[in-house]
């Protein structure tokens, strides 16, 4: 089954929006009704874009595109499932809750960035208000799936968004390469420290985690 590819528009700089109806050559009244765009930033077209799209799609911006990503498929949402079950269970203290769909503040090459990860990993309370993005201040993880559409992202653009953001711990798991790569210790652009694993293996999580993931049924 072929996998529905995202939708991502680069480079953003206020040209006019215009939809399937509009007339090209301009000589037609009949577009007369649709709102002219013309000069919007790029965070304005974002909040127009998260407004307008399907229930269960994901609006990203992340350095300065944005990504409009279509729902994940079962596969990809059974493995986010297993990695949520583990860190709760293995939690004695029951300080940790896991959020998915939650909307986290992550700067891009410029100062803003939005993006939605597949899981974070916060204290309890940590989201509690109206809020549609958040800080990161009390994330400890977050965690994404690849998936044929995403993974340079995941993989490039997001690390160095989450490292900006301060936060500890990434998770990525990388379906089509088979591995689990853990970056923790931010600094600037970068994580201090990353370590791979093959899908199969035990994956330490360092603290304040502090237990292994089971990556067996991955």
């Amino acid at each position: 089954m072929a996998t529905a590819e995202p939708i991502i528009m680069p480079g953003y700089q206020g040209e006019a929006i215009q939809g399937p109806y509009d007339d090209p050559d301009g000589d037609s009244d009949a577009d007369s009704g649709v709102p002219d765009h013309t000069g919007a930033s790029v965070e304005q077209v974002f909040e127009l874009f998260s407004a307008a799209a399907p229930k269960g799609w994901r609006v990203e911006l992340i350095e300065g595109e944005i990504c409009v990503t279509p729902p994940a498929n079962g596969e990809h949402e059974e493995i986010v499932s297993k990695v949520n079950r583990q860190i709760i269970r293995k939690d004695p203290d029951d300080f940790l809750f896991t959020y998915t769909g939650i909307g986290l503040k992550v700067p891009g090459a410029s100062q803003t960035g939005n993006v939605v990860p597949d899981l974070v990993v916060a204290p309890e309370g940590s989201f509690d208000d109206e809020k549609q993005w958040h800080e990161t201040l009390s994330v400890l993880l977050v965690a994404e799936v690849t998936s044929p559409g995403t993974a340079d992202r995941d993989r490039e653009k997001k690390i160095r968004g989450y490292a900006r953001a301060g936060v500890p711990v990434y998770l990525l798991i990388d379906r089509e390469e088979a591995e689990v790569v853990v970056y923790s210790d931010p600094s600037g652009d970068e994580y201090g420290k990353s370590h791979k694993f093959k899908v199969g293996l035990p994956v330490p999580l360092p603290a304040p985690f502090g237990f292994e993931l089971d990556t067996s049924a991955f």
